[in-house]
């Protein structure tokens, strides 16, 4: 596995209710809307600090776009089916091409949660890192963000411990982290 293989990953993927797209420029308004509708669930996400307007999100979606198609992070916004609607954001990076293994992130609309939509979305990325040859997908998250706790778990990831003082919080504290993972099915 390699950056040739993640860049040349579908532009598009397709779960249950949700199409994922690739990130490109043109899903920064969508992007931007459901950042600001959800800012009060986004605590421990660095970026929730800072003015998330409209410039912003094309920043963000365009450095994702660039970082994708150098086959260097995976990257796709996903949209509900049916009435296209903003669903979330989902990332593979920090990836190891020679361990064979990244780092999963995501942020979702909150205006969509607890219908499952996240869940199949990631589910869906996962499954194509598995395609690509990835042996194992992580997730790290502040041992204090329960939200993001159930979710990995929900994904069928295990927590695999906690990483003390690994990381500053919004506040410059050191914090612990909790790392899960899963691993690609036995064949």
């Amino acid at each position: 596995m390699n950056s040739t293989d993640l860049a040349k990953a579908p532009a598009v993927l397709f779960a249950p209710r949700v199409r994922l797209e690739r990130a490109c420029v043109a899903h920064a308004a969508a992007f931007c809307e459901g950042v600001q509708a959800s800012v009060c669930a986004l605590g421990y996400v660095e970026w929730s600090l800072r003015l998330n307007d409209f410039a912003w999100a094309h920043r963000f979606c365009e450095s994702d776009a660039r970082s994708a198609a150098a086959g260097e992070d995976l990257v796709f916004h996903a949209f509900e089916i049916e009435g296209d609607a903003w669903v979330g954001r989902i990332d593979v990076h920090t990836i190891d091409f020679d361990a064979r293994r990244g780092e999963v992130g995501y942020v979702g609309d909150l205006r969509r949660a607890g219908r499952g939509l996240m869940r199949e979305a990631v589910c869906a990325v996962i499954d194509l890192c598995f395609r690509l040859g990835f042996e194992r997908v992580e997730a790290m998250s502040d041992v204090r963000n329960d939200r993001a706790l159930h979710f990995a778990e929900t994904l069928g990831m295990t927590c695999e411990g906690v990483l003390r003082h690994h990381e500053l919080d919004l506040q410059g504290k050191a914090c612990d982290m909790a790392l899960y993972a899963v691993l690609r099915p036995a064949a």
